[in-house]
């Protein structure tokens, strides 16, 4: 990106953003985004490290004391590791944007014709391109420890694309914990109290029937333990409608009111 406009094009009339130009600009800022990951492999190897580490603690450590019904406890945790992989993988989302503000380059993006959207989209966008290859490396890990699907090729793609969807619409979340905060130390450390609140009050690890009552009807209705229970539906080949549609509701519910929210929070630091 230049003084000159958006990707080196010529600058635009200022309050004249169409579609077509939102799309632009949101392209450009995820290729900037994406070349940063191309040129930082590590961050990647980094980023899958964590998930990997809970995939073998849950597989060997824990995994012997944890009965589950109907099972192998490998068949059950697995598939929440894949969604936590990707919801980790998020993360960045939230430091990046609070770097970006810390840095300055929030600042050069405002002097730019462009659209507002377009910084938070193009981040979210690149992001995502991460957490699929986190989901891949956790695939090939899954695999290796004796994980084993038990569907066809269709339900299996639609698992995948249920993960990343619901891990989209989370990056939001994340990005407004970036704007709100402005510091990427803060902003790790806010970021990880929503995914550890939900994945172990969730059926991420242990079966709800094992929880506290008063903790039950939460840990089964919650964001997390729906789409959780939807990825395992359709890697197993069972029933899965119940539990997609529920976590398509919550994913684009999530995306709504975070998009509102990191927009606005963009804007007001704009002011």
């Amino acid at each position: 990106m230049t003084e000159a406009g958006v990707g080196g094009r010529p600058p635009r009339p200022p309050g004249r953003t169409t579609v077509r130009d939102a799309a632009r600009d949101t392209a450009g800022v995820a290729k900037r985004n994406l070349l940063r990951i191309v040129r930082t492999p590590q961050l990647i190897v980094i980023g899958a490290l964590q998930p990997a580490m809970l995939l073998v603690l849950f597989r060997y450590v824990l995994g012997g004391a944890i009965r589950v019904p109907g099972g192998s406890y490998v068949d059950y945790v697995v598939p929440a590791i894949f969604l936590e992989a990707v919801l980790i993988g998020g993360m960045t989302t939230s430091i990046g944007l609070a770097a970006d503000l810390k840095s300055g380059i929030i600042d050069r993006f405002r002097s730019l014709p462009m659209a507002r959207s377009a910084v938070l989209a193009g981040r979210t966008i690149a992001d995502l391109s991460r957490s699929l290859l986190s989901l891949a490396i956790m695939v090939g890990l899954g695999l290796l420890v004796g994980f084993r699907f038990h569907a066809g090729v269709g339900s299996i793609i639609a698992g995948m694309a249920l993960i990343l969807v619901f891990g989209y619409a989370f990056s939001w979340l994340y990005a407004a914990i970036g704007l709100a905060t402005k510091d990427p130390e803060t902003a790790q450390i806010a970021g990880i109290l929503p995914f550890f609140v939900l994945m172990f009050a969730s059926n991420a690890i242990v079966p709800v029937a094992t929880m506290p009552s008063w903790l039950q009807g939460f840990a089964r209705n919650q964001p997390l333990s729906v789409t959780i229970a939807a990825v395992r539906a359709l890697l197993e080949g069972g029933p899965a409608g119940h539990w997609v549609w529920q976590s398509l509701a919550w994913s684009a519910g999530i995306l709504i009111v975070f998009f509102a929210i990191s927009l606005r929070l963009y804007r007001n630091t704009a002011a």
